[in-house]
This record gives structure tokens, C-alpha cells and sequence, in this order.
């Protein structure tokens, strides 16, 4: 089994400081919601952003979108070889059915999202989506994996088919991904550092790159 971790995803709610910016109230009003209602989202909240901490990589639900189509939508998903989290920069994970089906379209996908956080589990009587206040170790102290890998830019490099060859070696690893655009992990977890390019990639890049070798050799 392989346990796919989208970690310190930045997704989250609008942060109470900047709940009065215009830029969220008009939003909030465009959607019919109240500011605290709706998702962080650089897309439209730009200047609201730049007054954060660390606002240059916050507001990114796009990232866990695009990440989330890939894999859930993936052979080895359907062959259950596969387990997603997404964990947030507010320590939040959420907890996905392997049969879950992401809205393609974005701005259901936001919706879902924004439903989620409001009411712990969505359907309520499904719960294909989870969420419950976790840290990132204590994620992994849950999942409990023989081996923990780091995609990091800076790690030992392998090219994809021989990380997904040497995955065969562990039958229930951890890959961590970060589900935001630049920088650096702001958690702090032990674990093999791996590169799969020479160059940066985007966050569901490395997840296509995993999946598509897992399935060469766990298939």
C-alpha cells in the first residue's frame, strides 16, 4: 500500500485578520457567503494576501485539486494500492475514500471544500471526505509506514522508474509531497529525502511521476 501525503497543503479558510479586506468581503458577497465562510484563494484575494505571513505561497486549493484528480483517478487508486491525505498548514487533514470522485470542475471543487471544513465530513452520511485536526507526525505515527519519503529538490536524486522499483522493497511506505508552491516544509518530519528531476517541479508533476512508476512495478 502506498500512502500518499499532500503535506502542508495551503488550504484553509480566510484567516480572521484579514476577514474586513475588501477583496474578501466583495468575494464572500459575489458567492453569496460570509467571508469567514470561504476558501483563502490567491486567484482572488491577492492583495488581502500580501498582508499575511508568508502570503507569497498561501491560497493554493488549486495545488490539492490538481493533485487530487491525478490520483484518485489513477490505476493504482482503483487497483486499492492507494491511500491520500491531504494535511494543511493549519495542521488539518482530511481523510479520503479511495472511491471518492473530486469535482473536475474548480470552483466545485472549492464549494466542496469550504462544505467540508464547515461540517467535519461531507456527504455527512458517506463521509468520503474527512477532516480532523492532526498534525503531520501525528499522521504518520497513525499510518504507522515502514519507510518515509521526502519529495525534495534537495534530496538523494533517482529517476522515477527506479524510485517506483525501489518502492517494492516496503509494503506500506509514506510519500510525502508539498502541496505548495515554493520554499520549504514548514513541518518538521523525519524522513528519506528523494528528487526525482534535477529541477523544481509542481506538486502534482511528483504525484503523476510516483503513481505512473508505482504502477509499472506494483501492478
Amino acid at each position: 500500500m502506498i500512502n500518499l501525503i499532500i503535506a502542508d497543503s495551503e488550504l484553509e479558510l480566510v484567516p480572521k485578520n484579514i476577514l474586513e479586506h475588501p477583496a474578501i468581503v466583495n468575494h464572500a458577497k459575489r458567492r453569496g457567503k460570509k467571508p469567514e465562510e470561504i476558501l483563502l484563494d490567491a486567484t482572488y484575494h491577492h492583495s488581502a494576501i500580501k498582508k499575511l505571513r508568508d502570503g507569497e505561497r498561501r491560497g493554493r486549493p488549486d495545488i490539492v485539486h490538481f493533485c487530487l484528480i491525478n490520483a484518485l483517478e489513477s490505476i493504482l487508486n482503483k487497483e486499492g494500492k492507494l491511500r491520500v491525505y491531504i494535511h494543511t498548514r493549519n495542521d488539518d487533514v482530511i481523510y479520503i475514500k479511495p472511491e471518492t470522485r473530486i469535482p473536475r470542475n474548480y470552483n466545485r471543487f472549492v464549494g466542496l471544500i469550504e462544505s467540508l471544513f464547515k461540517n467535519r465530513a461531507v456527504p455527512p452520511e458517506l463521509e468520503l471526505l474527512r477532516l480532523e485536526k492532526k498534525s503531520l507526525s501525528e499522521l504518520l505515527e497513525e499510518i504507522s509506514p515502514d519507510a518515509t519519503f521526502i519529495m525534495h529538490e534537495e534530496g538523494k536524486f533517482m529517476k522515477p522508474r527506479d524510485f517506483g522499483s525501489f518502492l517494492l522493497n516496503y509494503s506500506n511506505p509514506a510519500i510525502i509531497v508539498g502541496g505548495f508552491p515554493h520554499g520549504d516544509f514548514r513541518s518538521k518530519v523525519g524522513g528519506t529525502k528523494v528528487s526525482l528531476y534535477r529541477e523544481p517541479l509542481m506538486a502534482w508533476t511528483i504525484v503523476n511521476e510516483i503513481i505512473v512508476n508505482c504502477e509499472a512495478n506494483f501492478l
